[in-house]
């Protein structure tokens, strides 16, 4: 004889009901539209032995966004996880809008509740309920796609016509009403790049020459980084880049278009054969010499078989502003030569001079190593925040969209900062790395300093006084040439 088993009595989940209708019209009825979907609710969940804990009523209200007042909340009441199930009479009711439906689906099961649709046999409670919301989302990516797809194209169309698409406004603009206006004072700062560039062809150059005028950047010291974006940046000459092709741009030119095409042809010459460290190997004190009088980079010239170094302040503005004037190298460089004799002929100094350098080297790589240390972390966090901002782009409108676009710029600015401060800290870290092992090899260069450097080539000479010379100071007084050299072979 079988006996019949009762079944367990089924979870009793607490219901939220959400209704709405498009237009009030009809709402003013003792019984309307809104009563008929909730009572329909109302014995759906009877039926699942659930219980009732809230109704949450939008009349005439759009289902084409989710600004709706009882929306809102329910979202809120959601997110709190004062629910379990969200029972709708259709799944319209809730949003018209695919992409709409699946955040709002993406936020239901982030706080673990379900989604019921009663006249639909549509419930994220069951198997066949998620399959279909996995296929209601995937159409969610597509329709997300397509929108960006046609939001580049878009773009690229903008380009085309010469319009500035937003991003991180550079250098030497302004952002008026979605235009590039000119910055006066910066537009200054990169006609000087282009210049000192054109001048120097070398982008160390233009770095330190920056540096040693004191000029500054939005991000702070100009960096290799941030003087070859701006080289390459087509906006200065008047262009704008759409894909892989250039137009006309409708914004005002920071430099001519001749010396825009002049410098591209200098950055896209082959680099400089390895171990040249981007000096002139026929000038040993290249990159070493500073004009005592005026504080500015000395660099090299020659003329006829007579080389000489000269004054960059008194080259570019005259002896008005620095009266130091061009000297042999020669001369200079006979000196330093001598000195290094010297230091090379005392095995204390020597010596002396190893455990500087191992010193330094190890001071230098524990700064960088702290100065690296926090960047990673930055740009992750910053990137995840720009993240999350965009994708929440598509629900702002108005000034609240404007406001996010100003703080992705502002994220997007400080990224790049951030990235760039890596990259010349992770490229110094390297170049120590070089250094370092450089270290034995002055040690051994030094110890039979006479018979090695007349076998040395150029090359090998300015790398060996490049890492014994930290500065050289020149100044002409009565005829005659003074030098202070500040280095770890004067210091020992």
């Amino acid at each position: 004889m079988s006996r019949k088993v009762a079944a367990p009595p089924r979870a009793c989940k607490r219901v939220a009901i959400y209704t709405r209708k498009s237009t009030s019209a009809g709402l003013e009825q003792e019984y309307n539209s809104l009563d008929a979907q909730r009572d329909a609710c109302e014995a759906y969940a009877k039926s699942q032995g659930w219980t009732v804990v809230g109704s949450y009523d939008d009349g005439g209200f759009s289902g084409a966004n989710v600004e709706r007042p009882a929306f809102q909340r329910l979202l809120a009441d959601v997110d709190a996880g004062k629910v379990d199930v969200v029972v709708v009479y259709k799944v319209d009711r809730l949003s018209r809008s695919l992409l709409d439906f699946a955040r709002v689906m993406d936020r239901f099961a982030a706080s673990g509740a379900a989604f019921v649709s009663v006249t639909q046999n549509f419930s994220t409670a069951d198997a066949i309920g998620r399959l279909t919301l996995n296929m209601l989302m995937s159409f969610a990516e597509f329709e997300r796609e397509m929108i960006a797809e046609r939001t580049r194209d878009k773009i690229a169309a903008a380009r085309r016509k010469g319009k500035w698409t937003g991003g991180a406004v550079p250098i030497g603009y302004y952002a008026v009403e979605g235009k590039l206006v000119k910055n006066a004072p910066e537009a200054t700062l990169v006609c000087e790049v282009f210049e000192l560039y054109e001048r120097h062809q070398s982008v160390l150059d233009v770095v330190h020459e920056m540096g040693a005028r004191g000029r500054k950047r939005k991000g702070g010291i100009w960096t290799k980084d941030a003087v070859l974006r701006v080289l390459k940046n087509p906006l200065y000459a008047g262009l704008i880049r759409a894909g892989s092709e250039v137009y006309e741009a409708d914004h005002e030119a920071l430099v001519e278009r001749a010396r825009f095409d002049r410098v591209q042809q200098l950055l896209a010459r082959p680099p400089r054969a390895a171990g040249s460290a981007g000096r002139n190997p026929a000038y040993l004190l290249s990159g070493l010499l500073r004009c005592r009088a005026c504080g500015a980079a000395m660099t090299s010239g020659g003329t006829r078989g007579y080389r000489y170094y000269r004054c960059t302040t008194r080259d570019k503005l005259g002896v008005r502003a620095c009266p130091c004037k061009p000297m042999s190298a020669e001369a200079i460089e006979e000196f330093v030569v001598e000195r290094l004799r010297t230091l090379a002929a005392d095995d204390g100094h020597v010596t002396e001079l190893a455990e500087r350098l191992r010193v330094r080297f190890e001071t230098d790589a524990r700064a960088l190593a702290d100065e690296r240390a926090p960047l990673p972390a930055r740009i992750a966090k910053l990137s995840a925040e720009a993240d999350a901002l965009l994708a929440s782009l598509t629900k702002l409108a108005g000034k609240a969209r404007s406001l996010a676009e100003q703080r992705l710029q502002t994220l997007g600015a400080a990224v790049e900062e951030s990235q760039t401060q890596l990259g010349v800290v992770e490229h110094k870290l390297a170049a120590l790395a070089g250094a370092r092992a450089d270290a034995q090899w002055v040690r051994e260069a030094l110890s039979d300093f006479d018979t090695l450097w007349e076998l040395m080539t150029p090359v090998n000479r300015q790398r060996l006084v490049t890492a014994l010379v930290e500065r050289i100071e020149v100044h002409e007084a009565a005829g005659e040439i003074d030098l202070k050299i500040a280095s770890l072979a004067e210091a020992a």
